[in-house]
């Protein structure tokens, strides 16, 4: 009778041990699968704002000149500021500040990705799917993602925006880490590479809200509404689909007009902040985001100043966040990852 009670006792301790060593063993699988799932989305989000920054790198210098009234080339449009660009400095200052630009969107599009991707996961378990709109934790999810990516990068932009100003025979600045020890130096500390961030943080919100949300939105509709017309069979995917490059372009294309069109007075106001101490007569600008918007409202009004340059960010905005969002699924799909979604 002992040894049955002691052959009981062992088989409930090896059955207890063996039963710890399965969770043990399930919450390790589990962490390295969110490991696995958040390293392959930095990636693929780092790669895909390389892509989408370089692309555009050209039309980008030029709107930081109009954007900040360049004296060289506040008199000139879009193209004819382009132009004059090739003329007076070279090609390759088309892409002048790209290499600062690099050095920072890669850390900031692999955050701005990942952090949406975790941030509408567990949004969409919070929330669940009874929302007042459709999607509306996307939004959410986005415009949360803006702002941590934001945060973490945001001297680089200050850096790349210096860098990018610059006209060639006027320079101030040597590379990224000159341009960032004379801006700590001279200019009031660590402070002084945030200047300009509130307005980012307050334009960020409907930017990268619009943004995620307009192209999560559209790509539903695709799925659902037209999978025919706009998507490709992948049976590993949720709902055996994905969505085909074309129609990747037009979705993320149109997510960036609108998100532009609802942030671009606050990129002015953040530019004007960022470069206001490189010459005394714009150091005015520097003073506080309400005053520099009262400024830019009162000097050139709403047209041609708070929505100076709009018409080239249009034109650079729409395929930036179309390769964006293309590239990013692209990579998602290249390292095996599910890029469908359930209608």
């Amino acid at each position: 009778m002992e040894s049955l009670k002691n052959s009981e006792t062992n088989a409930a301790a090896e059955a207890a041990a063996s039963s710890a060593a399965s969770a043990a063993s399930h919450v390790k699988d589990e962490a390295k699968k969110n490991m696995d799932f958040i390293m392959k989305n930095l990636l693929a989000g780092g790669v895909a704002g390389m892509f989408s920054k370089t692309a555009v790198a050209p039309l980008d210098r030029i709107k930081i000149l109009l954007q900040a009234h360049s004296i060289h080339y506040k008199h000139l449009g879009v193209f004819s500021g382009l132009k004059h660009i090739v003329k007076k400095e070279s090609f390759f200052a088309l892409y002048k500040g790209n290499g600062a630009q690099m050095v920072r969107i890669f850390p900031y599009a692999a955050t701005q990705f990942t952090a949406f991707e975790v941030y509408k996961k567990y949004l969409g378990k919070i929330l669940g799917t009874n929302l007042p709109i459709k999607h509306a934790d996307k939004f959410v999810a986005g415009a949360g993602a803006g702002v941590t990516a934001v945060t973490l990068t945001y001297p680089l932009d200050t850096i790349r925006a210096r860098l990018a100003f610059q006209v060639t025979g006027e320079h101030r600045y040597n590379g990224i880490l000159h341009t960032a020890s004379s801006i700590f130096k001279t200019e009031g500390g660590f402070r002084a590479l945030y200047r300009g961030f509130v307005p980012t943080l307050m334009g960020m919100v409907p930017y990268a809200g619009f943004s995620f949300y307009c192209f999560e939105m559209l790509k539903f509709v695709c799925m659902k509404y037209a999978p025919g017309l706009t998507c490709d069979r992948l049976e590993r995917n949720t709902g055996g689909l994905v969505l085909a490059v074309p129609a990747k372009l037009l979705c993320g294309g149109f997510a960036g007009a609108v998100a532009q069109s609802f942030s671009y007075p606050l990129d002015v106001t953040r530019r004007r902040m960022q470069l206001a101490m490189m010459n005394p007569e714009t150091a005015k600008f520097g003073m506080g985001m309400f005053r520099t918007l009262a400024i830019i409202y009162k000097e050139n009004g709403i047209m041609k100043g708070l929505y100076r340059g709009m018409s080239i960010n249009y034109l650079r905005a729409i395929p930036m966040v179309a390769v964006s969002f293309s590239t990013y699924e692209l990579m998602k799909q290249t390292l095996n990852m599910d890029t469908g979604m359930k209608v």
